[in-house]
């Protein structure tokens, strides 16, 4: 099995900007003009050009202001501090400044469409740091 990871965004240049300015994402192969593969993760990202009103998945209107939604990526980085930084320098909007959790350090954010992701730090024991906690 194979996860890809698909974006709607309403201009893919845009698109392409923020996610190569904020975490050095390349594009990889164009579909034309509204469909742009991107690079450098290790799943590979699919930004799509659909523009706000349009009908998107459950009958919902598409729309790219802050939204809540049940999934997000958790993006690993090395140091979140710096990655806030870039990503913010990018267009993100800081949601909750990086806090220092047993697991490691977290911040979370929204993409300048509204799609909320959280950048995460790991320390030495990671998630296991969860199962010590519970034991």
């Amino acid at each position: 099995m194979t996860l890809l990871l698909n974006i709607d965004v309403p201009d893919v240049e845009s698109g392409v900007r923020f996610y190569a300015t904020a975490f050095g994402l390349q594009v990889g192969r164009r579909f034309g003009t509204d469909f742009v593969e991107l690079l450098g993760w290790p799943a590979k990202v699919y930004l799509l050009t659909k523009q706000a009103g349009t009908i998107g998945a459950g009958g919902d209107r598409r729309r790219y202001e802050r939204h809540w939604t049940p999934v997000h990526a958790d993006i690993v980085v090395d140091d979140v501090d710096a990655a806030v930084e870039r990503a913010v320098g990018a267009g993100a909007k800081l949601e909750a400044p990086a806090k220092d959790t047993s697991y490691g350090r977290i911040a979370m954010l929204a993409d300048p469409f509204g799609h909320g992701f959280c950048l995460l730090q790991f320390n030495e024991r990671g998630y296991d740091a969860l199962l010590e906690s519970t034991a």
